[in-house]
């Protein structure tokens, strides 16, 4: 039987409230080897709504399944047309101050990884290298016959000129890359298949109700494994591909610190939450360690 992933999570009453002490996070990243692992929270000042919380995406859209993508041709005509019209505002977003916050403690040798549950690219945007993408990248296409990888950039222009004249008004674009488009604006839409062997396209990520690749858990884990700390950035952790590392670092006796506006479903193994916004609060991180955002040391603002 064909099961729906779980895409929502209601907070117990019990959880602890969130604090605005950044002193814990501070402290962890002054020590080092601490892992980061980030959500769809890290993005949203770039422009690219969450899923969850207020206004979040999933309030008003489900996204595409694994399972609807690859049974109906239907379902893959939406998809990539609500993909093509998403990619144009998608692919110009830029780095904010939290992605560049991130960059900056790893360039200064303060974390051990970065993990991030985002398709967008914008951390190593900002020059964090070694991302490990938990979910793919959106830059990616692949074939589901031949396995070719293609850029996403070749596939628009493809598109581009099988669908001259496509520009429909979009309700809104979600964190996976797709607009908000109604079934009316989508009939006719061509979809291209591979220019290798006609087969069918998908984008490099992890659907919803796809199995994250082995490896990469395994991966991650490790990354768990050897760090001092594990750091939460910008994830409500509903879904298990994020909350498998929470729950791994607690039983590691790894300290998990989190900053998310809104109470996460890793909240009971936390150390602490900080309920601030991210730029915010990773700029504030930052400068108490004496760090600026291009990497140098921040001037001393005392005497």
């Amino acid at each position: 039987m064909r099961t729906r992933p779980t895409l929502h999570w209601t907070p117990p009453p019990d959880l602890p409230p969130g604090t605005t002490d950044l002193r814990p996070v501070v402290d962890a990243l002054g020590a080092g080897g601490v892992l980061v692992l980030t959500g769809a929270g890290i993005s949203t000042e770039s422009g690219i709504p969450a899923y969850r919380g207020e206004g979040g995406s999933l309030s008003r859209h489900t996204p595409m399944t694994y399972q609807d993508f690859t049974a109906s041709p239907q379902a893959r005509r939406r998809y990539w047309a609500r993909s093509h019209l998403g990619w144009r505002t998608f692919g110009r977003a830029r780095p904010n101050a939290g992605h560049r916050a991130v960059a900056t403690f790893a360039r200064h040798g303060l974390l051990s990884g970065v993990i991030t549950q985002n398709v967008d690219g914008l951390h190593q945007a900002a020059g964090a290298e070694g991302v490990v993408e938990l979910h793919g990248s959106l830059a990616r296409v692949r074939c589901l016959g031949c396995e070719a990888i293609t850029s996403r950039h070749e596939l628009a222009e493809r598109l581009e000129a099988a669908n001259a004249g496509f520009r429909p008004v979009a309700a809104g674009i979600n964190p996976d890359g797709d607009a908000d488009l109604s079934d009316d604006q989508v009939a006719g839409f061509r979809v291209a298949p591979c220019a290798d062997c006609g087969g069918i396209l998908k984008p490099d990520v992890v659907f919803f109700g796809e199995t994250v690749p082995a490896q990469r858990i395994e991966h991650c884990r490790e990354l768990v494994r050897s760090a001092s700390s594990l750091l939460v950035l910008g994830s409500s952790l509903t879904v298990m591909s994020g909350l498998r590392f929470v729950r791994l670092a607690a039983q590691s006796d790894k300290r998990v610190l989190i900053i998310n506006r809104d109470p996460t479903r890793g909240d009971p193994l936390a150390h602490t939450r900080v309920s601030l916004p991210l730029g915010t609060a990773l700029s504030t991180v930052a400068d108490t360690l004496n760090l600026s955002a291009d990497g140098r040391p921040a001037p001393c603002s005392g005497p």
